[in-house]
């Protein structure tokens, strides 16, 4: 008997079929955030931390002890950041209406001294657009949502043990599955090291920005220096828009506590580290890892943002990385990759 054929529908239907596919599999993934955001942060936190994991065994080192080690560095980190983010956020927030009462005694002389030059202004929809509490509520709002992120600590770590375990594993599963697990594993290998070495460099030149404004802030007598540095360092993993939203409250900070002159020394320390950062140091270093188109790039950062939170904004730029790879490995979809690459 000869099997029935699969409908043969106009290139106009499939295409929209596959649109509401889509549109489908955002939404759950979009209501799903709380449990696929903990998943990722597994699975990132496994591919960063692997690279440790055999090089302790290639050293000889037992298994339960290098799994020990590992785990033992990204509890210390993970609580590290966790203490100063919360301890920072609820101090300053604490402060905020000393601080908006200092902003608006400087608006106020602002405002005076524009309507002496013969500006007219309209102090109360300036004073709403100048709300220090809106933007640092912003700000503090994302972090909140970041760190009860983290407070699924201990769901993520049996997540990145396990994962750890199967990698030993792994290799042997995909080649008894795969008709071609050759070509699997390498791209499997080939995902890994793309991310780690994207977290390492873009790890290392956002250290390499929050360090010095943090030690001038600290230097200028800014109050929470720390903080404005952590964020000067958690924020640029968001491309393109991280670093100007770090330098956002800082600059504000500085200008309620030392007035305009300073907020615009501030401003200009922000933009040159971040231009030079951004536009020299971390390119070169990169080189051809990202492979991504910036438009890609901006777009993929507002898909993701928009879809799993401040997480996808992190993790936005190495998701989509996966995605250019996966589409690269059939030949049915390298032309989508194309439209991804640079």
């Amino acid at each position: 008997m000869e099997s029935p054929s699969s409908p043969n529908y106009p290139k106009t239907t499939m295409f929209l079929l596959a649109l509401a596919s889509l549109v489908v599999v955002l939404a759950g993934m979009k209501a799903a955030a709380e449990i696929i955001n903990p998943l990722l942060l597994a699975l990132f936190t496994t591919a960063l931390s692997a690279p440790i994991y055999f090089a302790l065994l290639s050293r000889r080192v037992p298994e339960p002890i290098a799994l020990v080690l590992v785990i033992s560095g990204i509890v210390a980190l993970g609580f590290t950041v966790t203490v100063m983010i919360g301890t920072s956020v609820d101090g300053f927030s604490q402060n905020i209406p000393h601080y908006q009462d200092r902003l608006k005694q400087v608006n106020g002389a602002l405002f005076e001294w524009l309507q002496a030059q013969g500006v007219s202004v309209d102090i109360e929809r300036a004073r709403s657009l100048l709300d220090l509490g809106a933007v640092m509520g912003f700000v503090s709002n994302g972090l909140n949502r970041l760190l009860a992120t983290l407070t699924n600590a201990f769901f993520i770590l049996l997540l990145v043990i396990f994962c750890l375990l199967e990698l030993n594993q792994l290799s042997g599963k995909i080649h008894a599955v795969a008709t071609d697990g050759d070509d699997t594993m390498q791209r499997v290998e080939h995902i890994s090291k793309s991310i780690s070495r994207y977290f390492g460099i873009k790890l290392l030149v956002s250290f390499a920005t929050a360090l010095p404004i943090t030690l001038v802030l600290w230097w200028m007598g800014l109050d929470y220096p720390m903080l404005w540095g952590l964020l000067a360092l958690l924020l640029n993993f968001i491309p393109n828009i991280g670093s100007m939203i770090a330098a956002i409250p800082a600059v504000i900070m500085t200008l309620i506590q030392f007035g305009f002159g300073s907020a615009a020394w501030v401003a200009v320390l922000y933009i040159g580290i971040n231009s030079v950062m951004g536009n020299l140091i971390e390119p070169r270093l990169m080189g051809r890892t990202l492979g991504l188109s910036p438009l890609v790039v901006f777009v993929s950062l507002v898909l993701w943002g928009w879809l799993l939170g401040p997480v996808g904004m992190f993790l936005s730029v190495p998701l989509t990385m996966v995605l250019k790879i996966a589409l690269e490995s059939h030949p049915e979809t390298q032309r989508a990759a194309l439209w991804l690459g640079s």
